[in-house]
C-alpha cells in the first residue's frame, strides 16, 4: 500500500492533484484546506496518503500531516460518514478546531462542511466525544471509553474537566491544564475547555 507520495504537482482539480513520481502521475483526492495549500504545478510535495481498495476502484487520499490522515479514519467509524463526508469536513475544519467542536458538542460548526446536516453532526460528536484524544495520540485505531471522576466543588472546572477526559486525555493532565486555565482568569467551562485543548495538544 502508498502511504505517502513525494513528487512535483503536475495538475490541480477541484477534488483531486496529479503528482508525478518519476514520469507516474498519481491523482490524489484531498481536502479543500489541502489543495487550498498546494504549491503551484512544477513544485515538489510530500503527502500522507491513505489508500482505499475496493472491488471495482483503487484511490489514493492525500493529506497535509499524519493526524490529518487519522481524522480521515476516524471520521468514517461513525455511522454515516464515508469517505466523500470525512473530506468535506477535513476540507472546512482543521483537527484541532473538530476535536473544539466535540469537546464542546458544537454541532453547527461541524455542519459547516458540505453536505453534513444536524443529524450527521449531532451523530458524530456522540459517537467520538469519548474516543478522539486517546486515538489520535496513540496514532492508531483504538478506542479507550475512561470514566471520569467528577470534581467536587466548582461546577465549571468540573465540567471542563469531565469534557476533556471523555475525549481520552489522562485525566490528572486534564486536570492540571483546567486549573492553569482557571489561573489565567478564564470563567466559563468553554474557555477552560478551550484553553485545555491548546494545552494538551502542546505536549
Amino acid at each position: 500500500m502508498i502511504g505517502r507520495l513525494k513528487g512535483v504537482v503536475e495538475a490541480i482539480g477541484e477534488e483531486a492533484v496529479i503528482v508525478d513520481v518519476h514520469g507516474v502521475g498519481y491523482e490524489v483526492y484531498c481536502p479543500a484546506r489541502v489543495l487550498a495549500g498546494m504549491p503551484q504545478t512544477g513544485h515538489a510535495v510530500t503527502l500522507t496518503i491513505e489508500t482505499v481498495v475496493r472491488e471495482d476502484m483503487i484511490r489514493l487520499y492525500g493529506f497535509a500531516s499524519e493526524t490529518e490522515r487519522q481524522w480521515f479514519r476516524i471520521l468514517q467509524t461513525v455511522q454515516g460518514v464515508g469517505a466523500k463526508v470525512a473530506l468535506a469536513i477535513l476540507g472546512v475544519l482543521s483537527g484541532e478546531e473538530l476535536t473544539e467542536a466535540i469537546a464542546l458538542e458544537d454541532g453547527k460548526t461541524i455542519t459547516r462542511a458540505p453536505g453534513v446536516g444536524k443529524r450527521v453532526a449531532d451523530r458524530l460528536i456522540s459517537e467520538l466525544k469519548d474516543k478522539v484524544g486517546s486515538v489520535l495520540a496513540s496514532g492508531g485505531d483504538q478506542t479507550f471509553a475512561i470514566p471520569v471522576t467528577r470534581a467536587s466543588g466548582d461546577p465549571v472546572v468540573s465540567d471542563a474537566v469531565s469534557a476533556l477526559v471523555n475525549l481520552g486525555y489522562a485525566e490528572a493532565e486534564v486536570r492540571k491544564a483546567v486549573a492553569r486555565g482557571r489561573d489565567d482568569g478564564l470563567e466559563t467551562t468553554a474557555d477552560l475547555i478551550r484553553a485545555g485543548l491548546k494545552i494538551l495538544s502542546d505536549r
